[in-house]
């Protein structure tokens, strides 16, 4: 992998009120395009000593990492990505920034399908120079230039090492392994790689813990550390749901484990030492960690659920926390990064008062700065108001949803968008959407529910969704339709559903199962023909029983694609009974829902003489990385509800 490094242009696009933020790639544009253009700051990492950041942009319709000094706004590096798709910056001591990217495509003689693969580099700013993050070490070792998941960086005897986890082909046969790799010579060395799936390294650099997980027996095993060698701790029967390894407990000398058996996620910790348990923590069902930067203990978590809270266990850092976000009432505080004595913390503000920014919190001097707009032609005033509701399923269950509405109209009788998320068992954020905020800008109200089989709201709204792809996972959807219409809200004759992924799904079922709720639907990239989906998946896993084919089971109620109960479930065998017009968008590198699965779906509709439209998104993947695919998207999809549903 390699990025163009380039200053021409670069610092003329560094502008703002502290001159800290980004301009535009782009001059002002329609409100489509401005909604679906890709952040214009994103990922913004302090340095280890506060005195840098790093944070990527887009810089003439390109993905660029930029790296600039705080005080002086001096430009120190501009990176431009090409057509790889940054996923993660981090830090990796004073001197050097790890980018994380991915591309799709194919590793002939390793796999036959294409895939999203994930590389990495460092670039060190005093050399100007970028090195593969896998480049030297043994070739014996056969070992691919993937990492799987973000490094770790630590600094052992003045000197930033690198762990990561990749892949590589003892015996001619692919396993992962922890490799190290030294950013200053250079040197790369195979630590472990003895079929584990992720590690834990301390502030030492020593692996202390690792988690594996055998598909054929359906057993997760922790092991740590030991003098002697590594030793199991727990073993456990994990179906699907497994423990997550977080890291380093607070304290030290103890591992600390999230276990989603039962009700709620708890936090386990494990000894070192002898394996003992030491008791929990309490419950955690974390979004994402938070780790000390010096020590790489866990000291907290950020969860989302209605709302974004974060839990630190030590009450001064709480206090400290709590004191931050304060600062800025109705507004929704993320913690994005932080320096190594956290005395600057770079945050992300979401709210009625800044829209979506970045600001940076002093804490020695009680002060804070903004850094800059996430999107740079966005403007408080462009987004619309989002509200909590919840509503009874016709089961009773209870259905947490939020609801957009347009601005500057009367929440009453408005046209409406259904726009159930992906997954299935994931939620909606609180945050700013780009989807929703787009269509609420057209004038329409925009409904996300958390329909049972979501995630983040305990076992039993999860397992309330087993069995029931199409079926009530789907009414669940028309029934925040009807607590809408009789709250007065919505026109029941002007609602459109639109989704991706299974959401993509949920539309062509609501347009198939569901007849007289909708009047037209959009599937991004979703799942039609089911019995296709899941022989595709077996073939990609390479085995006929793994908990990817398992969890479609536990929704679909099937995991043999010829099993009959497939076919009544699939929008694509029963595209004779649907009567209102369809849009299908898919990207032609999408590793997670095949390309064909909407070509399938047209050709079904197209041979029942019913009004369709298919859409290819050219080099775009399941997650609409791509601005101007993205962008393609979202015109495409304006045009058809203006068409069919037009929000006048």
């Amino acid at each position: 992998m390699r990025f163009r490094l380039s200053s021409q242009g670069i610092a003329s696009a560094l502008i703002g009120a502290l001159a800290l933020a980004v301009s535009a790639s782009v001059a002002p544009a329609a409100p489509v395009e401005r909604y679906g253009a890709l952040p214009t700051l994103e990922d913004v990492q302090i340095s280890p000593d506060g005195s840098r950041l790093a944070f990527a942009t887009v810089l003439d319709g390109a993905r660029t990492v930029i790296i600039q000094t705080i005080d002086d706004r001096s430009l120190l590096a501009g990176l431009k990505a090409g057509n790889q798709k940054i996923r993660n910056l981090q830090w990796a001591g004073p001197n050097h920034v790890l980018i994380t990217s991915s591309t799709t495509g194919y590793a002939m003689g390793v796999i036959s399908s294409k895939t999203e693969w994930s590389v990495a580099l460092s670039y060190d700013i005093a050399r100007r120079r970028q090195t593969d993050l896998f480049q030297g070490g043994d070739s014996r070792l056969r070992r691919m230039n993937v990492v799987a998941g973000p490094p770790m960086a630590r600094t052992i005897g003045g000197r930033t090492i690198v762990f990561a986890v990749g892949e590589f082909f003892p015996d001619h046969v692919g396993r992962l392994g922890l490799f190290s790799i030294d950013l200053e010579g250079g040197a790369t060395r195979l630590v472990d790689g003895d079929g584990a799936e992720q590690w834990v390294v301390d502030e030492t650099g020593a692996p202390v813990a690792r988690a594996a997980y055998d598909e054929a027996k359906r057993i997760w095993r922790l092991e740590v550390r030991q003098a002697k060698g590594w030793v199991a701790c727990e073993s456990v029967t994990a179906t699907i749901e497994r423990p997550r390894l977080l890291g380093v407990g607070p304290m030290g000398r103890a591992i600390l484990v999230a276990d989603p058996q039962g009700e709620n996620v708890k936090l386990e910790r494990f000894s070192l030492d002898d394996c003992s348990r030491l008791g929990d923590m309490g419950s955690g069902d974390f979004s994402r960690t938070i780790e000390d930067p010096v020590t790489h203990r866990v000291i907290g978590g950020e969860s989302v659920a209605g709302a974004v809270r974060y839990r630190f266990f030590d009450p001064a850092d709480q206090a400290v926390w709590n004191t931050v976000a304060g600062a800025y009432p109705g507004e929704m505080v993320r913690l994005v990064s932080w320096s190594d004595d956290r005395q600057r913390i770079v945050i992300r503000l979401d709210g009625p008062a800044d829209g979506v920014s970045y600001s940076l919190v002093d804490l020695k001097t009680h002060s804070a700065r903004r850094i800059g707009d996430a999107y740079k032609c966005l403007t408080a005033q462009d987004i619309s108001p989002v509200k909590s509701i919840i509503y009874a399923a016709a089961d009773g269950l209870v259905i947490p949803a939020y609801l957009t509405l347009p601005r500057g109209r009367d929440p009453k009788n408005l046209p409406l968008i259904v726009l159930p998320h992906g997954g299935p068992a994931v939620r909606d954020d609180p945050g700013f959407d780009w989807w929703s905020q787009a269509l609420a800008d057209q004038g329409y109200a925009v409904l996300q529910p958390e329909y049972r089989g979501s995630s983040g709201l305990g076992w039993a709204h999860l397992s309330a969704g087993f069995g029931q792809w199409g079926r009530k996972m789907q009414t669940d959807l028309s029934d925040g339709v009807r607590f809408l219409v009789k709250a007065g809200t919505v026109d029941p004759k002007r609602v459109c559903i639109v989704g991706a992924s299974y959401g993509g799904y949920a539309a062509l079922a609501g347009a198939a199962f569901d007849p007289g709720v909708y009047r037209c639907a959009a599937s991004i990239s979703g799942p039609a023909d089911l019995r296709r989906m899941l022989a595709w998946t077996r073939q990609r896993a390479g085995r006929g029983d793994s908990s990817v084919l398992r969890y479609w089971d536990r929704f679909m109620g099937a995991s043999d694609p010829n099993d009959p109960v497939l076919a009544t479930i699939s929008p694509a065998a029963h595209a004779d009974r649907i009567t209102i017009p369809i849009l299908l968008v898919h990207g032609k590198d999408d590793t997670v829902v095949d390309y064909e699965q909407s070509r399938l779906m047209a050709g079904a509709l197209k041979a029942a003489g019913k009004t369709v439209e298919f859409v290819t998104l050219d080099g775009e993947d399941h997650w609409l990385s791509r601005e101007a695919t993205r962008i393609q998207m979202l015109q495409t999809l304006v045009a058809f509800l203006n068409e069919n549903n037009p929000p006048g």
